[in-house]
């Protein structure tokens, strides 16, 4: 269970400052996790952790079954030690990593420590090996105890993997291993965006910056932004169909080893969540695309004066819409208000982001791309990475990330076991930010063609989170399961790809040629294989919860944060309960999807 630094889900140097345009921009200060890589503080921590895990493995190896409530107690918290001196370490030398991915001296330390770390955390493979094979009638007595009661669901997630474990010798391989396994490609993949550039109208761009002047306001901008990014796609795809080929290929062999019967099922049991509560929400998506992005795009074309949209238009700005560059004290602002808005507590818990250096905004060559929220442990605080362009739209991924890093402060209390929530769950606070910082806006517009502007752009997201999201579960799905034929060409790929495009926008779509690589850069297929889903799964959520709390449901914001607080000690249907919302039933998704088709119809009766 002891992890490595997670490569971050990417929603979306030396670390110098990144003032610029939009004025000061924040930098992560790590001093909270370590001074500096030569610290003494850091030595001191590599030193006690070889030393915790060899006498782990001395102290209760063989000997898990035989404990009772008190034992079982003590050795869960000398675990929960390990696991946060562990995840310390890698937190910080992660975070550096991702500030430059293309320092080489940053790499060598991240993958240093990951190779230490992992030697030292092999004789304790075991741990959850073993774990499993208490049998169900000792483990139901000890955890029916009041000393260990807390920490049983995260051991009853644990147990939901005994069908699928392999032996002890072939475990403890595939630990070692992993360091020149799935971790080394993910290196490759993040190290290879990083440095990939784009000459666009004489000027060399990052992927971040290419990739946002796809919603430029001018079409020939958008246009050359496009053609630019395929070209150096295409230019690399072989190299990205390699990296795609080899994990697939990786996970299809660990998947037969341990007799899963999906690809998928791992991602199931990690989020904590049933099959076929997955699946009711990937059909219910598909079958609203038509009500959802078709009719939505044929709307935009219509706006654009358009008879087809190319790719460049899907994230193309209102034509009424003015251009501005927000300042990053007004969009620390915007989201402040709202979150305060809806609860000051909120607000409070939000600040310190601002203020202490946990946030690390400007955008900087060689940092990775895109914005994540990382928790790092329990007894420090998160980090939120962003790459800020001073858009509407990064506005809203400060709000998104924001939501996670208060779910991850307010989780904190649960402790290092059992603050981890589900992917599932993850994008619930995330979500909920975008939300009310959507709805304050909207309600402070002062014109109907303001509103339109926000109705439109919200809807443009909540698309690209359900709609595109569940597309790209889909082209997952059918890569791993064409991977498991065979070895696939980079033309096979694009297949696949361009397979979900049109279902999913719909007919007002037309495809430039080089767009089927556009997979490519895509982080979440590599370091988090079915992921996405998560994203459609929290939007649905959301949806449904705003609507409970826009109907004046008693005690909303504290049944809220009784929910944040929880973090995966609890089922997304103890969850939910307090909210009347059940996420296996069927109809919970439309819910959610109703919103989305009332934001359009709205916007087409602004059109009569």
């Amino acid at each position: 269970m002891i992890r490595s630094f997670p490569a971050p889900v990417l929603d979306a140097t030396p670390a110098q400052g990144g003032a610029g345009d939009f004025g000061a921009l924040p930098d992560w200060d790590l001093t909270d996790l370590y001074p500096a890589p030569d610290a003494p503080e850091f030595a001191r921590d590599m030193e006690w952790l070889e030393k915790a895990c060899a006498d782990f493995a001395t102290d209760y190896e063989g000997k898990l079954a035989s404990l009772d409530a008190a034992a079982m107690a003590e050795c869960i918290t000398r675990y929960e030690a390990i696991e946060t001196t562990a995840g310390r370490i890698m937190s910080y030398a992660g975070l550096r990593y991702y500030q430059c991915t293309t320092d080489a001296t940053r790499a060598k330390f991240m993958a240093d420590a990951q190779d230490k770390i992992t030697n030292f955390t092999t004789p304790l493979v075991f741990f959850s090996l073993e774990f499993n094979r208490i049998e169900d009638a000792q483990y139901d007595a000890v955890f029916a105890d009041e000393k260990v009661a807390r920490f049983k669901p995260v051991f009853d997630r644990m147990r939901a993997m005994k069908p699928y474990q392999l032996s002890d010798e072939l475990e403890k391989f595939l630990h070692d291993q992993s360091v020149v396994g799935a971790a080394a490609w993910n290196r490759l993949f993040d190290e290879t965006s990083a440095a990939l550039t784009f000459t666009i109208d004489g000027e060399e761009l990052s992927l971040e910056a290419a990739t946002t002047l796809m919603s430029d306001h001018d079409r020939t901008k958008r246009e050359a932004a496009a053609r630019e990014l395929a070209r150096v796609f295409g230019d690399n795809v072989k190299l990205f169909a390699r990296v795609h080929n080899t994990l697939a290929k990786e996970k299809e062999i660990e998947d037969r080893w341990r007799k899963m019967p999906t690809p998928q099922t791992g991602r199931h049991l990690s989020n904590h969540v049933e099959p076929e509560v997955v699946e009711a929400l990937r059909n219910a998506v598909v079958a609203a695309y038509p009500r959802l992005s078709h009719r939505y795009y044929a709307l935009k074309a219509k706006w654009l004066g358009l008879e087809k949209l190319q790719i460049w238009d899907r994230n193309a700005p209102l034509p009424t819409e003015t251009p501005r560059k927000i300042m990053w004290k007004e969009a620390r602002e915007t989201v402040l208000n709202a979150y305060s808005g809806f609860a000051p507590r909120m607000a409070e818990i939000a600040l310190p982001f601002f203020d202490k250096g946990w946030i690390d905004a400007g955008v900087k060559p060689g940092k990775a791309p895109g914005a994540f929220a990382h928790p790092t442990v329990t007894t420090v605080h998160p980090y939120v990475m962003l790459n800020y362009l001073g858009k509407p739209r990064d506005v809203m991924t400060l709000a998104h990330e924001l939501g996670h890093g208060v779910h991850q402060v307010l989780a904190a209390k649960q402790g290092p076991m059992l603050s981890d929530t589900p992917l599932t769950l993850a994008e619930t606070a995330s979500v909920f930010g975008e939300m009310l910082t959507f709805r304050a806006l909207l309600d402070g517009a002062k014109t109907p063609a303001e509103r339109k502007q926000l109705l439109a752009g919200k809807v443009e997201d909540m698309i690209n989170t359900v709609v595109r999201q569940i597309a790209f579960y889909d082209f997952e799905c059918k890569l791993h399961a064409a991977r498991a034929q065979g070895e696939l060409t980079p033309e096979d790929i694009n297949a696949l790809w361009m397979s979900v495009q049109g279902e999913s926008l719909g007919p007002a779509f037309e495809f430039m040629e080089g767009y089927e690589t556009f997979w490519t850069y895509i982080p979440h297929f590599v370091h988090s294989p079915f992921y996405v889903y998560a994203y459609a799964f929290g939007d649905g959520l959301v949806n449904a919860l705003y609507a409970t709390y826009a109907d004046g449901l008693p005690e909303f914001q504290d049944k809220y944060f009784e929910m944040l607080e929880a973090g995966g000690s609890k089922h997304h249907k103890e969850l939910l309960a307090p909210f009347g919302l059940d996420a296996s039933d069927p109809a919970f998704w439309n819910k959610g999807l109703d919103m989305i088709a009332g934001f359009i119809d709205e916007l087409e009766a602004m059109e009569d």
